[in-house]
């Protein structure tokens, strides 16, 4: 992959290793999974960068824009297995700043969205470490898209929201299930599949109509990506009949209904497939 030049911003980085006693830290959305959605500010981080801690979901092909000589550490993150628990992966960000390093923390989706970008941001002010949260595009929005589903449209959804679709172990559940329910058009739930019973329960309990259209998007913005289309009743079931795993987003509201319309991104899969093959 060619790398992208962006000289005038490498100097700003450059300065700010001259004036600093120490390196510094920056949190880095990477985007949702297609390698072209990161952001320029994201990709000059990874070309700047000694050392990149990079998560499990991050697009590995962003990788081959580091310089010469960087060193990656892989932090992992599978379902219920940490490579490194979050406490030593905080541990590296401050050590290596404290060597004197541009370090890069590369995030799936957003740092700030389900990314742990807020604890590993608080254990750097608690170091002294200085840093920068490089926003990216979270896959709430970006898989949706993908998959021809807007959050928001005048005539179906005024109001969207960002859910968690699982918990630390042994915690409670203080998710506001009724408010969900009731008062918001469109859910974008994050890595619910291991859960989606207990989801799907809550919302029909708490007053979601069981005819509501629901998307279970696989892989999400990726040449993988899988889409299933069903209803709150029957998604448990359709989940298991195709074969759903996580990573995957969950939609449930009517703007899933424009799927059949809009949808796009399908048919050109294949056609990216054989693009990157005549490379």
């Amino acid at each position: 992959m060619e790398q992208v030049s962006f000289y005038r911003n490498s100097k700003q980085f450059s300065k700010g290793r001259q004036d600093a006693k120490m390196g510094k830290v920056y949190l880095v959305g990477a985007g949702p999974g297609d390698p072209d959605l990161i952001t320029l500010k994201g990709l000059k981080c990874i070309q700047e960068a000694d050392v990149i801690l990079y998560d499990r979901l991050v697009n590995k092909e962003l990788l081959n824009h580091a310089k010469d000589g960087v060193e990656l550490i892989n932090c992992g993150k599978l379902p219920d297995y940490h490579l490194l628990q979050q406490d030593t992966i905080n541990r590296f960000l401050v050590k290596y700043a404290k060597k004197g390093k541009i370090v890069t923390r590369l995030k799936g989706g957003d740092p700030f969205v389900f990314g742990r970008g807020g604890e590993e941001a608080e254990a750097l002010v608690k170091s002294g470490v200085s840093f920068e949260i490089v926003p990216g595009i979270t896959a709430g929005i970006a898989a949706t898209a993908y998959a021809g589903i807007p959050v928001t449209h005048r005539d179906h959804a005024s109001s969207f929201a960002i859910v968690t679709g699982h918990r630390k172990k042994d915690e409670e559940d203080n998710i506001k299930w009724e408010s969900l329910a009731k008062g918001i058009d469109t859910l974008a739930i994050y890595m619910g599949v291991k859960n989606l019973p207990y989801i799907q329960g809550k919302l029909l309990e708490h007053g979601k109509s069981p005819e509501t259209p629901v998307a279970l998007i696989h892989w999400g913005t990726l040449t993988t990506q899988k889409t299933a289309v069903s209803t709150l009743a029957k998604v448990v079931e359709t989940a298991n009949n195709e074969q759903i795993s996580n990573p995957c987003m969950i939609v449930v509201g009517d703007v899933v209904n424009l799927r059949e319309k809009i949808k796009w991104f399908e048919g050109k899969q294949t056609e990216n497939l054989l693009t990157n093959e005549a490379f």
